[in-house]
């Protein structure tokens, strides 16, 4: 397993810092969706909350001791600071994230480039693949629903989760899950991958389709065992 920082200057394919090697073709492209991130990853709901909950208890506070509006709303002011600095920390972290990553996949892999100060590729060949997990998100008002997509590799392969977060399925720390987050279309994506999966090992019996159902749908179960590479270029999935 090889690891390496690139600053992605130019890139021929985006998202890849190498053109694919020939009888490879790109399926798919997305980035997470940033409001989904910051509400889902990033937990602005709960931030939101919790100086809500601050505001009003200093301002119901001050108002029974004092029994007057005005300095309950005095003091309900100074929170609205802190509140508007961390719950804009959390958005603008969400943005960067989704603005600097990029999934792809492949007839033969899933490429996931992100970072932010240090971007890095982490590249998946099927074969490294053994089983595949879709969360699909209700959808919003006008949206098609968002997801999470998860992969879990063999024994061999293994990713350091604090390098992959956000990217990772939360609360898998001992087993790594490297995790596609808040997909738009998730559901459409989610058999692709399933797919191509099953094109790429050729083995029907050992692969399923995901399901386009909440909260989570099993699929592509069975892979071969092959080395994950983290690292700038590409190779072949052998």
């Amino acid at each position: 397993m090889s690891h390496e920082h690139d600053d992605y200057a130019v890139e021929p394919v985006r998202g890849l810092p190498e053109m694919l090697p020939e009888g490879e073709t790109l399926l798919w492209q997305g980035a997470p969706a940033w409001k989904t991130l910051a509400w889902r990853v990033f937990h602005i709901r709960e931030g939101a909350f919790y100086f809500a909950v601050l505001m009003g208890w200093k301002g119901f506070s001050t108002w029974w001791e004092s029994g007057q509006l005005a300095p309950a709303l005095a003091a309900m002011a100074p929170v609205l600071i802190p509140a508007s600095i961390g719950l804009g920390l959390l958005a603008l972290l969400a943005w960067l994230t989704a603005r600097t990553s990029v999934y792809t996949l492949t007839s033969k892999r899933l490429v996931m480039r992100i970072g932010i100060a240090l971007p890095t590729t982490f590249n998946l060949p099927f074969t490294a693949i053994v089983a595949a997990d879709a969360e699909i998100h209700a959808p919003g008002t006008g949206d098609k629903a968002t997801g999470d997509i998860s992969v879990r590799l063999s024994d061999e392969n293994r990713l350091a989760y604090l390098v992959l977060w956000p990217h990772t399925r939360p609360w898998h720390v001992r087993r790594t899950e490297p995790m596609l987050r808040a997909v738009p279309d998730a559901a459409k994506v989610a058999n692709m991958l399933a797919e191509a999966l099953q094109a790429s090992l050729g083995e029907a019996s050992r692969v399923q389709r995901v399901a386009q159902t909440a909260p989570r749908a099993k699929s592509a179960q069975g892979g071969q065992k092959a080395p994950v590479s983290t690292h700038s270029g590409l190779t072949s999935a052998a």
